[in-house]
């Protein structure tokens, strides 16, 4: 699977975590209320998280409140389709890093996605 595919979020729902941890992008998995159910290991490395300190935590709460504005977190609010990729700056608890990020969700889906891929 790569950062681009077409039925990311399909692919994405029938990923194990070992399957996610071999793709070269970040990948969070949360449920309709934000909390985490997977978090990919290219994910882990940039952010220098520690997957028993994420998992069951409100993504866009505690662990990236950078990421809890109108361009990222309130899209998922919204009942309808969304795969929208946009260019974004990552600053929380890290040094400025500049990253391209895909937002992937469906209301008929029980997961939602935000992919991440350095720029």
């Amino acid at each position: 699977m790569n950062f681009n595919e077409n039925q990311a979020l399909q692919a994405l729902e029938s990923m194990d975590q070992e399957s996610m941890d071999q793709l070269d992008f970040g990948v969070v998995r949360m449920d309709k209320n934000n909390k985490i159910k997977a978090y990919n290991r290219y994910e882990l490395d940039l952010s220098g998280n520690q997957l028993k300190d994420v998992i069951e935590k409100d993504f866009f709460k505690q662990i990236a409140p950078c990421t809890n504005n109108f361009m990222v977190a309130e899209k998922y609010q919204l009942d309808q389709v969304l795969d929208e990729k946009l260019d974004y700056v990552f600053t929380y608890r890290m040094k400025p890093t500049k990253v391209v990020l895909r937002l992937l969700h469906n209301p008929n889906e029980a997961n939602q996605y935000l992919l991440v891929k350095k720029s």
